[in-house]
């Protein structure tokens, strides 16, 4: 699967979230909010622009606050707000079973 192209349909589906992220790339280290995650992959909301194509470093929390996860992928869309990133790898405890999402953490319940 081409993960750049835009008319392709994701592997995994994503979900509305609402999560703090860490981000380093090639133009900074930058924190800003998760806007949907799935298990391959985030859109990040920004008004910073972030080059498409490049790698990327995340850190933010998925299922515990206390319990951040750093995971690397690749900038694949970027456009006035924000970007989209594909992981490098998917993250297990996202992968949907029996159509159910995992729960997972919001900054609105800290």
């Amino acid at each position: 699967m081409n993960l750049f192209a835009k008319n392709d349909k994701r592997q995994f589906p994503r979900r509305p979230a609402f999560i703090i992220a860490d981000y380093t790339v090639r133009e900074g280290t930058f924190r800003d909010i998760i806007k949907n995650i799935g298990a391959r992959g985030v859109f990040i909301s920004t008004w910073r622009k972030i080059a498409q194509g490049q790698p990327i470093e995340l850190r933010f929390p998925v299922f515990e606050f206390d319990d951040p996860l750093t995971i690397r992928g690749t900038v694949v869309l970027s456009n006035v707000k924000g970007f989209s990133v594909v992981f490098d790898h998917p993250i297990d405890g996202l992968i949907c079973k029996e159509g159910e999402f995992p729960e997972i953490v919001h900054e609105s319940e800290r």
